[in-house]
């Protein structure tokens, strides 16, 4: 069948030393999804003191909010930087709040 190449979303290159995995068009997808194909890329460190609440008012449409958080926590796979902003995000997909919807994009 030969060597593997791509894999449930993942992208799989074979270099000297080992595998790269990479999630590229799972990403474009995702910011497709969520309207962002025109953002600019910026490097964001994730501010460890500051908690979401449960304050605030309910997003207008949670079923967005889930099929966006969802497929980030799919991500963290090849993005493991990106794990602690996730999990705060997909601490609240069962009562998603604006505050949170504002975190996630």
């Amino acid at each position: 069948m030969g060597q593997l190449h791509h894999l449930l979303g993942v992208s799989i290159a074979y270099c000297d030393d080992g595998l790269f995995l990479n999630q590229r068009q799972y990403t474009l997808d995702i910011l497709e999804r969520s309207g962002m194909t025109a953002c600019k890329p910026y490097s964001t460190l994730v501010d460890l003191h500051s908690k979401l609440s449960v304050d605030g008012p309910p997003v207008a449409d949670s079923t967005l909010y889930r099929s966006l958080a969802g497929p980030l926590q799919y991500q963290t796979l090849t993005r493991p930087d990106i794990a602690y902003a996730v999990q705060w995000i997909c601490l609240y997909m069962h009562d998603p709040r604006e505050p949170h919807f504002a975190a996630l994009m």
